[in-house]
């Protein structure tokens, strides 16, 4: 742990004193009682107190079905009894793998009945990743969705041999599958209603040994440098940070959220499981990743969260639309989004506003921002928030001004999700907030983010060495993220702190905020930046294949392929001129002027995390992307204007292939450094 100086420390950021009290509910109004310790006791609460208030809704064959608390209490405790059964015991792991359904809701709460612990695992895991989990957290029994995930599991199960039975939810093409252990959900049902029968108290007994101490869930990371940890998170954890944040954002049971982030992320489980058995809102759960910006807007959230890439999506789907629309609307757009833009942040945030300016934006609401919002199912929003990586000022400012209330969150798995996050009232797109309540933030002297909260995690699950090295005695957490404080107390992320690094010239080299302002353009998918002890500042490119192929159309441009369309001058041309607009962006950053890029190529594929480029949430894994491609890095350094390419590529299906191409390597217009105005 890096030594922290009172020095470092940043004053009036522990908002455990004042933000905290002022916000925080009640304990019992947040959870009922103080012997609410743990979400099986919680859902005991409910399934009481509000028998038929709706918990979780799932669209099926494009209908949607209603499952009140009580009911999803006595789905629980017939899994619980059934899980028990067969010879689930306290302290055994569960892995959950298939996407956002109800019944994998209700086994949490089975799981955690009796004591055991679930584990999820993200569902478009490969196998080779998924049995790494299975094996490293001794899971003893796998809840599967479906035959393709069933598949996977038996695919390793020779390598797991403390794994003793799987169970399905879809039995489709499952009938003929005779491996020992292989069950459905509904026979362990089944056996449930046995067991309930013959010792009818045993869920009470098994619920009300628990306590908030207990390991209530164990999510892997996602393996950015190297393979996933498994943090282990107490009920205390998350029921301390669940309740306190429904506080500060005032969430009642009238709310609703969206359930399609995947299970394995600490997000989908606080927002989607933690906060909805604690305020009591209802979880809706989309019919499939197809269906679901349909089921956004049957839905209509109160509370959403998502990452960067699906709000930049939603513009870029808006910014097609509208340029494929007649002139007529796109000046009608134009007009009223310019005064959205001057407008709206000033009336979101309660600032002062003209009587023509608000009559001029009540007009557009009517006619423009309304529609427009309830066409992309975010018109009921009242908070929204997005976290990741940096979302660009202007896409921040495009939704904040049309009334939504669109928030910077950042945290972690090892904070129970929140470290910093912006208030109502104190809202800027190139910050992630202040503190949220009851987390204390500081600096090292090396300039990494330290965080202490009441949730902050227990360990890493049988890796005590990574634990000794993630958190002090006292708690306090190493980020593993440089940031600076602002004058006004926000918090600013720059990068990883193992990848800030310099250049030959000694000029700060922060690799993540140079590609985050590339990915703010609609036409960049993803962008990899090198630069650590060279001369200067090259650049990978993923375009994003539905703007720029739109792009290319309009301009009768045609293509046969992504690989096709991205060695096309024309779309270097329109990349340049956004690296360009980078460049004079950065040439305004005194610290970062001397990082512009200067030579920039586009890879004719995708990176992809089948292809071990980027994790499963889509965060880039430098040292394989430096291995795998290290003879086009050279190459931008050299003075050749394009180079042979040849990698490995797998495709949908599952095969792999290799890719070939004559990739293109442009030089970028660099500009010099600005002063600060």
């Amino acid at each position: 742990m890096p030594a922290v100086t009172e020095e470092a420390r940043l004053p009036d950021l522990s908002v455990r004193g004042a933000a905290s009290d002022a916000r925080a509910a009640p304990r019992d109004q947040a959870t009922g009682s103080e012997s609410d310790d743990t979400f099986p006791k919680v859902l005991l609460r409910r399934a009481k107190g509000h028998a038929s208030d709706p918990a979780v809704r799932e669209k099926e064959f494009g209908i949607w079905q209603s499952y009140s608390w009580s009911e999803v209490a006595e789905e629980a405790e017939l899994l619980a009894c059934g899980l028990a059964s067969l010879g689930l015991e306290r302290g055994d792991r569960v892995a959950l793998l298939g996407a956002n359904r109800p019944q994998f809701y209700w086994a949490t709460y089975a799981i955690q009945s009796v004591g055991a612990i679930p584990v999820p695992i993200y569902q478009d895991s490969i196998a080779e990743e998924a049995v790494h989990i299975l094996d490293h957290s001794g899971a003893s029994f796998v809840l599967a969705e479906d035959q393709e995930q069933i598949d996977k599991v038996l695919s390793v199960r020779d390598h797991l041999p403390r794994l003793s039975g799987l169970i399905f939810k879809d039995p489709r093409g499952l009938r003929s599958y005779a491996e020992p252990g292989l069950r459905s959900m509904e026979e362990v049902r089944a056996l449930g209603i046995a067991k309930r029968a013959a010792d009818p108290s045993f869920f009470a007994r098994a619920v009300a040994e628990g306590s908030g101490g207990d390991v209530a869930i164990i999510c892997y990371t996602s393996g950015t440098t190297g393979k996933p940890k498994g943090v282990v998170l107490t009920f205390d954890n998350l029921i301390a940070t669940a309740s306190t944040m429904a506080a500060f954002e005032g969430l009642t049971g009238s709310d609703s959220v969206l359930a399609y982030l995947p299970m394995a992320w600490i997000g989908d489980h606080f927002f989607s499981y933690a906060q909805s058995a604690l305020v009591g809102f209802p979880v809706n759960c989309p019919e499939s990743g197809a269906t679901l910006m349909t089921d956004l807007r049957e839905v209509g959230p109160t509370y959403f969260f998502a990452p960067p890439r699906i709000f930049e999506s939603i513009l870029t789907d808006v910014t097609i639309r509208m340029e494929n629309a007649g002139w007529i609307k796109r000046r009608l757009f134009a007009f009223f989004m310019a005064v959205a833009r001057s407008t709206g942040v000033r009336l979101l945030e309660g600032r002062p506003v003209s009587a023509g300016q608000r009559l001029l934006y009540g007009i557009g609401r009517l006619v423009v921002y309304a529609p427009l919002l309830n066409t992309l199912g975010l018109r009921r929003l009242r908070v929204a928030y997005t976290a990741g990586e940096a979302l660009g000022p202007e896409i921040f400012d495009f939704y904040r001004s049309l009334g939504v209330n669109l928030k910077q969150v950042y945290g972690q798995t090892e904070s129970s999700v929140y470290v910093c996050v912006h208030a109502n009232d104190d809202v800027r797109s190139d910050t992630v907030g202040r503190p949220a309540p009851g987390v204390e933030v500081r600096f090292s002297e090396q300039g990494e983010l330290l965080y202490r909260s009441p949730g902050v995690f227990k360990e890493y699950y049988r890796t005590e060495d990574a634990t000794g090295d993630a958190k002090d005695e006292g708690g306090w957490v190493r980020s593993g993220d440089a940031g600076i404080v602002t004058d006004d107390g926000h918090i600013k992320i720059i990068d990883r702190a193992k990848d800030v690094g310099r250049l030959l010239s000694g000029s700060l080299f922060a690799p993540k905020y140079i590609e985050n302002k590339l990915k703010f353009f609609p036409s960049i998918k993803e962008a990899v930046a090198f630069g650590d002890g060279r001369q200067n500042v090259c650049a990978f490119i993923n375009i994003e294949l539905e703007a720029v192929g739109n792009w290319a159309e309009r301009r009768g441009i045609s293509f046969t392929s992504y690989a096709d369309l991205a060695g096309r001058m024309e779309v270097y041309d329109l990349v340049s001129g956004q690296i360009e607009e980078a460049n004079r962006s950065l040439a305004r950053e005194l610290q970062l002027a001397g990082a512009q890029i200067h030579r920039f190529l586009i890879l004719p594929k995708e990176l992809d995390a089948d292809d071990g480029e980027l994790t499963r949430t889509r965060k880039v894994r430098r040292r394989v992307i430096a291995e795998r491609y290290g003879a086009l890095i050279e190459a931008m350094y050299g003075d050749d204007d394009s180079v042979d390419f040849e990698t490995r590529a797998t495709f949908e299906d599952g095969r792999v292939g290799i890719v070939r191409a004559h990739v293109p390597i442009r030089q970028a217009r660099t500009f010099a450094p600005e002063p600060v105005r």
